[in-house]
Formats: C-alpha cells, structure tokens, sequence
C-alpha cells in the first residue's frame, strides 16, 4: 500500500488559537489538493512553542507578569471538550485527510496544560491523543506530564500511526513500548532544529523499521508579536530554523531535512518496504530476545482500530 503524505514545516500565529486553526485549514485544504492523505504539524503548532520564554520562574520565585503570560498561554490552548476540536475534525473531514497536530492541550479538570498530539481521522473524528510524559528542561514549568494511558498507537485505512514528542524520542524504553505495537507511521513532532536531530529520525527509523516523519516549526525571532519581543531580545533571528525529515524503514532519507525556510515535505510511502526491511533485523520479532528481555508498560492501551 502506498500512503502519500506531507510533512508541514510552517510558523503559527503565534498565542492565537483561532488565527492558527485558520491557518490549519488553509494549509490542509493547499496539500489535500496536492494529493496528500496524511498531513503532520509541529510540536505545539496550536498556540506557538514558546521558545526563549522564561514565564518569569527562577530558582524560589515566580512573577506576576510570568503568571499572566501563562494565563494567555492557556486561554490559547486546546480543549478538546469545546468547539476547538470540532473545527480540527471538520477540516479533516472536508479534505478527506489525516490530521496529526501537536499542540498545547488545556483541560476542564485542572489548570494544567500538556504537550500533546491529536490524530484526527476524515472518518472517525479524533482517535485519539498522545500527551508527553517527560518534558525537557524549563519545559516542566509549564507542562504537565502524561502517563502510560498516553502511549497510543492506532490501526487506520492508511497504515498504524503513532509516534512521541521531541525528546521522548531519546527514551529508549518509550520508544520500544510504541515498536511494539507495530507502528509502520512513526511521526515525531519537535521544537529540536540542531542537526543533530537529524541523526535520531535515521536511528529511529532503523530500529523501529518503520518511515519516520520528523516535523519542526520554522520561526524567526522577529515573528514574535511586538509586545513579546522583550521577552527574547537575547535570542538569536533564526530561533528554529526547522529541519523537518522523511526516512525510510531503512533509515534513507526520503526528503532531505528542510532549513531556514518554511515550506512541505511531500513524500509517497510504500508501506511494502517495512516487511522487506525485516529480512535481516525486527526489533519486535527476532531481534527482541524475549527470553531474555521483557517490557511491562503500565496502562498502555492496545492499538485502536479506525472504524
């Protein structure tokens, strides 16, 4: 089966909800004339990565002026419980696409947010949502951390679907909880524009066999709203200069990595490759050793069937 998919490396409107999912719309409707069944935005596409943002916390002491920036934050952020997501599925469904879509994730439950990724099928609506169990660095001041519950995988008309958020792909443990599960589609929204990332999408590929789909944002400094600017004065103009890739089940690039521009990855999978690929190495089959290794992964839910 052949799956044509595209990869978004674009900026969003930054802390504006309703102006990105606009923007969502007109992007989905662009590549879905292009052909493309699935489409991938970056990490925290919905409302804008906050890169170079301290939300005044330091060591023993927060601000008021970091507290009402994260208020803004959180009135930017998806809930899945309100119109927001059904403006999401209604795109997917009117381009007949798949949607994966990082974004900041509010919840009526508690005032915390989450670094998530939504899968909205054109048929099924939302299947479901990843949300990041370990966020890097500064990161923690801001987000939540999800559970085993998050590790989720699902069975669709265009292949098995899953993937993890920027550094959790450095997780190995996590990594193999979603491998077995028989991910085909592995999809890795990230903030993370070194050239080093690069190397991980090859390895990930390799390991798991499966395509990999690395998706970045591209952002200048001076994009930020004017009234944000202060607050990265010290950053450098590139601040995310991308570096979106497509790799093949045997770590081969399909679509070179896209830097200092904002633009598409326009690639078409042969899902055929992933069994050949497994000739000489499958990570869940026999190159696992279960008699020697075993991974117990709590509250991982069993791959979700499309209807």
């Amino acid at each position: 089966m052949k799956v044509k998919v595209g990869v978004i490396q674009e900026s969003p409107v930054f802390f504006d909800k309703t102006e990105t999912i606009k923007k969502i719309k007109k992007l989905a409707k662009e590549y879905a004339k292009q052909g493309c069944e699935l489409l991938v935005f970056p990490e925290s596409f919905i409302p804008g990565y906050p890169r170079g943002f301290s939300f005044g916390a330091t060591t023993g002491r927060r601000t008021p002026e970091g507290r009402a920036l994260y208020e803004t934050f959180y009135k930017n952020s998806i809930d899945l419980a309100s119109n927001d997501l059904k403006e999401l599925e209604e795109i997917s469904k009117s381009q007949n696409v798949y949607l994966v879509i990082g974004a900041t994730e509010k919840q009526d439950t508690n005032g915390s947010l989450y670094c998530s990724m939504l899968y909205i099928s054109p048929s099924d609506g939302l299947l479901g949502v990843h949300r990041k169990i370990k966020p890097t660095g500064t990161e923690r001041i801001f987000w939540a951390e999800a559970a085993g519950e998050s590790l989720v995988t699902f069975k669709t008309k265009i292949g098995k679907i899953g993937g993890l958020i920027c550094w959790e792909n450095y997780m190995p443990l996590a990594r193999m909880a979603m491998y077995q599960k028989g991910v085909e589609i592995y999809i890795a929204p990230t903030a993370d524009s070194r050239e080093e990332w690069i190397s991980t999408m090859k390895h990930i590929a390799l390991e798991g066999r499966c395509f990999v789909l690395g998706c970045n944002q591209y952002y200048t400094k001076s994009m930020y709203p004017e009234k944000y600017q202060p607050l990265v004065e010290n950053e450098v103009e590139n601040i995310c200069p991308g570096g979106s890739i497509i790799v093949s089940p045997l770590g081969k690039v399909i679509a070179d990595p896209l830097f200092d521009k904002a633009g598409v990855l326009i690639a078409e999978l042969d899902l055929d490759e992933i069994n050949h690929s497994k000739l000489d190495f499958d990570v869940i089959g026999h190159y696992s050793r279960n008699d020697i290794f075993q991974l117990d992964v709590k509250n991982q839910p069993n791959i979700q069937e499309e209807n």
